[in-house]
């Protein structure tokens, strides 16, 4: 093969400035699409970015619970994850639910492989899950993941209880006083989302023990939904990812999911799925008359005219 020209460098060197930022997520597979890897695949490419999904284990659940969890052995994750960290950049890593602590272990010990990279990694809500395996899940990921993390997201109430489990404050901690209890497991920031407020609404705060970096209320919504914390956390690695800085990262993620749940959707009986392609959605204006040329090449294509309805 012959050395290439300059031109020819700098035409590969401009193709990839351009090209997405990636993101390895560890995440189980979620058949009912509302969170796990489809909720990070869909919405890291919604936000622009490319999506290096390792599957960890997949749920038995529907859209109203979580019946049981199959977790793959952590040899195999780790095997999806070295092939292509090998071969593809990743610009941050983002971290689900995974499902055994020693998956936790060697995702810790990737991550540490790639101090450079920043880790975001999101703690959702495991009641559904036995008792005992919460807590030694728990255990693992305080102790070899957090210290490995960027920003660690969750919510308000999942956080209190694993972090300040002793908590004995006349009020409720606040973002600083989690953010403090993170901070000394090595996590300099902390996404605390669902924050109570008077007259129906929720903060969502992005914060250290010394500072709150940003802030978005929002009004509560009446509905129950699933798969908002993943879709924020991956919406946030994604655009981090993308180079924006992590105040303004974290402001537009949570502005992301607002129009996310805003748009939302029941596709069976049970809670309501974050719609993470809102913007893809048809429009329902009038298109008008189609061209004589937009005519031919719908008809050459086969393809329906913008105003049927799907």
């Amino acid at each position: 093969m012959t050395n290439p020209t300059p031109s020819e460098e700098d035409d590969a060197q401009g193709a990839q400035d351009t090209d997405p930022a990636c993101v390895i997520v560890f995440n189980a597979s979620d058949p009912s699409g509302a969170g796990g890897i489809a909720a990070d695949i869909t919405a890291i490419a919604s936000v622009g970015a490319h999506a290096l999904p390792v599957v960890t284990g997949a749920y038995a659940r529907d859209t109203a619970e979580v019946f049981d969890h199959f977790a793959f052995d952590e040899d195999a994750v780790a095997e999806q994850a070295r092939a292509i960290l090998e071969d593809v950049s990743s610009q941050v890593f983002k971290v689900g639910f995974v499902g055994t602590p020693e998956t936790v272990s060697v995702i810790a010990e990737i991550a540490a492989d790639y101090a450079d990279v920043p880790v975001i990694a999101y703690m959702p809500n495991l009641a559904w899950w036995d008792e005992s395996l919460i807590d030694l899940y728990l255990d693992a990921f305080r102790e070899l993941m957090l210290p490995q993390t960027t920003v660690l997201v969750g919510n308000h109430s999942t956080l209190w209880r694993w972090l300040l489990p002793d908590w004995s404050g006349e009020r409720a901690p606040g973002p600083r006083d989690i953010a403090k209890a993170a901070a000394e497991m090595g996590v300099p920031y902390t996404l605390v989302t669902g924050v109570p407020l008077p007259d129906q609404y929720i903060d969502n705060v992005l914060a250290t023990p010394q500072a709150v970096l940003a802030s978005e209320k929002f009004e509560r919504f009446e509905a129950v939904f699933s798969g908002a914390g993943d879709t924020l956390s991956a919406a946030l690695a994604a655009l981090v990812a993308s180079g924006a800085d992590l105040a303004a990262a974290a402001t537009e993620a949570l502005s992301y999911l607002d129009r996310c749940l805003d748009a939302g959707f029941r596709p069976g009986m049970g809670n309501v799925v974050p719609d993470r392609l809102f913007w893809a959605q048809p429009d329902d204006s009038d298109p008008g008359e189609l061209t004589p040329e937009e005519a031919q090449a719908l008809q050459v294509l086969d393809m329906p005219a913008p105003d049927t309805k799907h």
